[in-house]
């Protein structure tokens, strides 16, 4: 039994999907198609909880079961791609009690038999490792978490893991420089500045705004000094429990989130109401401020700023300064 999320969950997907393949798919494969055992990769990777093993009980009520991918180079698709999906899709929907849950429209090509470039072209916009620093800009990077998440099986060929593997270096330095700057400056202008600002002006609704822009910047930030993509929105804090650097700024930001911003007492007459709002506001400033030192300390550590401000406005201007490629360094700072 696995705890997950606070809610148990007997078989986690990977775990499950491994052993899937390894018990009934692979002997499937190895009877019809044993000369492109040494051809194929299989694994679990992709799109769903599953793949980041971040599943639980209410995952599983969709796009959730006994599945794996296969993934075939170009040729060898259009050799064997068609037969071999439907040996694919042929095998028992049922394994250790769990069945396939019924897969939506939008979720078809997560897994079964897919061919290589093209798995990598719905992430990445090519089918491989950019090429140019322009081409990593463009990438959203949720889909970079997302090409590289999960666990590959086997793959003796080594064509998917070994643009895998590429990917898993990171962003050029350049492109992390440049990101590093653009969620400085971002943590400055929403958290260390405008968020108190909107407050005093009773404007709750933009004050929330300006802390969640901090909250995301921050999770991102620290993804980007771990060299780690950061993934979806919704799976942004709980990955940060994985990461090495900087594991005290998740545990101030679940503090700050249960602190809890205003709550619109701002616009009572009674002082009492008034002083308890401000000390509860003033609680967050003073988390604000701790997690930005953080972030500036490990910044200093890691080379990328000298600056003694403790305003991250000014290391953004560092980071950006230490850019090599003349072009990434022009784009605006908040650009990533």
């Amino acid at each position: 039994m696995v705890q997950s999320n606070g809610l148990q969950l007997e078989h986690k997907g990977l775990e499950l999907s491994q052993e899937y393949y390894e018990r009934i798919g692979r002997p499937v494969l190895e009877e019809l198609f044993p000369a492109y055992l040494d051809r194929i990769a299989v694994g679990l990777v992709g799109e769903g909880s599953e793949c980041f093993g971040y599943d639980d009980m209410i995952s599983m009520d969709h796009d959730y079961g006994p599945g794996f991918c296969i993934w075939l180079t170009k040729e060898d698709y259009e050799e064997i791609g068609e037969e071999m999906s439907g040996i694919y899709d042929a095998l028992p929907k049922e394994y250790r009690g769990i069945s396939a849950k019924t897969h939506r429209t939008e979720s078809e090509g997560r897994r079964g038999v897919l061919e290589i470039d093209k798995f990598y072209q719905k992430f990445l916009g090519a089918g491989g490792v950019p090429r140019k620093l322009s081409d990593w800009m463009m990438i959203p990077e949720h889909y970079l978490s997302v090409a590289t998440n999960g666990r590959v099986f086997e793959d003796n060929l080594g064509v998917f893991t070994g643009i895998r593997e590429q990917l898993l270096e990171y962003y050029p330095e350049d492109i992390r420089l440049k990101k590093i700057a653009a969620r400085a400056i971002t943590m400055a202008h929403s958290g260390q500045c405008n968020y108190s600002r909107m407050m005093r002006r009773h404007d709750t609704v933009a004050g929330v705004l300006a802390l969640s822009e901090f909250i995301r910047a921050s999770i991102s930030m620290v993804y980007i000094l771990n060299k780690k993509y950061t993934p979806y929105y919704k799976w942004m804090w709980a990955g940060m429990k994985e990461l090495e650097r900087l594991s005290e700024v998740g545990t101030i930001l679940k503090n700050l989130v249960d602190l809890g911003p205003n709550k619109g007492s701002w616009y009572t007459n009674e002082w009492n109401t008034y002083q308890i709002e401000l000390n509860r506001n003033d609680k967050v400033i003073v988390m604000i401020e701790e997690i930005c030192a953080l972030i500036i300390k490990e910044l200093k550590v890691q080379g990328i700023s000298s600056s003694s401000s403790d305003y991250l406005e000014e290391h953004a201007y560092a980071a950006r300064h230490r850019i090599k490629d003349e072009t990434i360094r022009s784009l605006p700072v908040m650009a990533s």
